[in-house]
Protein backbone atom coordinates (compact mmCIF):
# COMPACT_ATOMS: atom_id res chain seq x y z
CA UNK A 1 0.00 0.00 0.00
CA UNK A 2 0.97 3.70 -0.76
CA UNK A 3 1.01 6.14 1.69
CA UNK A 4 1.36 9.67 0.81
CA UNK A 5 0.99 12.76 3.19
CA UNK A 6 0.32 16.49 2.16
CA UNK A 7 1.15 19.30 4.37
CA UNK A 8 1.07 22.94 3.46
CA UNK A 9 0.22 26.88 4.80
CA UNK A 10 -2.76 28.79 3.71
CA UNK A 11 -3.42 32.19 3.69
CA UNK A 12 -5.45 32.63 6.66
CA UNK A 13 -7.84 34.51 4.23
CA UNK A 14 -8.54 31.19 2.56
CA UNK A 15 -8.12 28.80 5.04
CA UNK A 16 -12.24 28.43 5.48
CA UNK A 17 -12.72 28.46 1.74
CA UNK A 18 -10.09 25.27 1.70
CA UNK A 19 -11.75 23.54 4.05
CA UNK A 20 -15.21 23.60 2.42
CA UNK A 21 -13.36 22.61 -0.69
CA UNK A 22 -11.83 19.37 1.46
CA UNK A 23 -15.29 19.12 2.61
CA UNK A 24 -16.76 18.79 -1.08
CA UNK A 25 -13.89 16.19 -1.66
CA UNK A 26 -15.32 14.28 1.02
CA UNK A 27 -19.06 14.33 0.22
CA UNK A 28 -17.96 12.84 -3.22
CA UNK A 29 -15.60 10.34 -1.81
CA UNK A 30 -18.55 9.28 0.22
CA UNK A 31 -21.26 8.86 -3.13
CA UNK A 32 -18.62 7.00 -4.98
CA UNK A 33 -17.28 5.09 -1.99
CA UNK A 34 -14.13 3.92 -4.00
CA UNK A 35 -12.15 0.60 -2.75
CA UNK A 36 -8.55 0.35 -1.75
CA UNK A 37 -8.42 4.14 -1.06
CA UNK A 38 -8.10 4.94 2.08
CA UNK A 39 -8.30 9.17 2.68
CA UNK A 40 -7.89 11.79 5.98
CA UNK A 41 -7.42 15.72 6.12
CA UNK A 42 -6.45 17.59 8.93
CA UNK A 43 -6.86 20.84 10.06
CA UNK A 44 -4.02 21.29 12.27
CA UNK A 45 -4.18 25.13 13.51
CA UNK A 46 -5.75 27.83 11.68
CA UNK A 47 -4.24 27.71 8.43
CA UNK A 48 -2.12 24.54 8.20
CA UNK A 49 -3.99 21.03 6.40
CA UNK A 50 -2.91 18.08 6.34
CA UNK A 51 -3.77 15.16 3.98
CA UNK A 52 -3.32 11.37 4.31
CA UNK A 53 -3.86 9.04 1.66
CA UNK A 54 -3.01 5.57 1.29
CA UNK A 55 -3.77 3.56 -2.13
CA UNK A 56 -3.94 -0.17 -2.23
CA UNK A 57 -0.92 -1.45 -5.08
CA UNK A 58 -2.60 -2.01 -8.28
CA UNK A 59 -5.58 0.56 -7.43
CA UNK A 60 -5.79 3.74 -9.25
CA UNK A 61 -5.96 6.94 -7.06
CA UNK A 62 -9.41 7.52 -7.70
CA UNK A 63 -9.53 10.41 -5.75
CA UNK A 64 -7.51 12.47 -7.93
CA UNK A 65 -10.28 12.15 -10.66
CA UNK A 66 -13.01 13.59 -8.47
CA UNK A 67 -14.99 16.54 -9.97
CA UNK A 68 -15.03 17.97 -6.21
CA UNK A 69 -10.95 17.56 -6.26
CA UNK A 70 -10.60 19.17 -9.34
CA UNK A 71 -12.31 22.18 -8.00
CA UNK A 72 -10.12 21.51 -5.06
CA UNK A 73 -6.88 21.57 -7.32
CA UNK A 74 -7.95 24.61 -8.94
CA UNK A 75 -6.42 27.77 -7.18
CA UNK A 76 -4.66 25.43 -4.68
CA UNK A 77 -1.27 27.82 -4.89
CA UNK A 78 -2.97 30.73 -5.05
CA UNK A 79 -4.69 29.60 -1.33
CA UNK A 80 -1.91 28.92 0.03
CA UNK A 81 1.66 30.98 1.50
CA UNK A 82 3.73 28.25 0.81
CA UNK A 83 3.34 25.12 -1.94
CA UNK A 84 2.41 21.64 -0.70
CA UNK A 85 5.00 19.35 0.27
CA UNK A 86 4.42 15.99 -0.61
CA UNK A 87 5.94 12.93 1.24
CA UNK A 88 5.66 9.11 0.54
CA UNK A 89 5.30 8.19 4.31
CA UNK A 90 5.79 4.57 6.58
CA UNK A 91 3.32 4.12 9.38
CA UNK A 92 5.42 2.92 12.59
CA UNK A 93 2.39 3.04 14.58
CA UNK A 94 -0.96 2.52 14.47
CA UNK A 95 -3.95 2.40 17.71
CA UNK A 96 -6.85 1.99 15.57
CA UNK A 97 -6.37 5.24 13.53
CA UNK A 98 -5.62 3.44 9.98
CA UNK A 99 -5.83 0.00 10.24
CA UNK A 100 -9.82 -0.06 9.95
Amino acid sequence: MKRIAIRYRTRPESADENQRLIEEVFRELTENAPSGVKYAALRLDESVFLHLLAVEDGVDDSVASLHAFGAFRNGILNRCLEEPAQAVVQVIGDFEMFSK
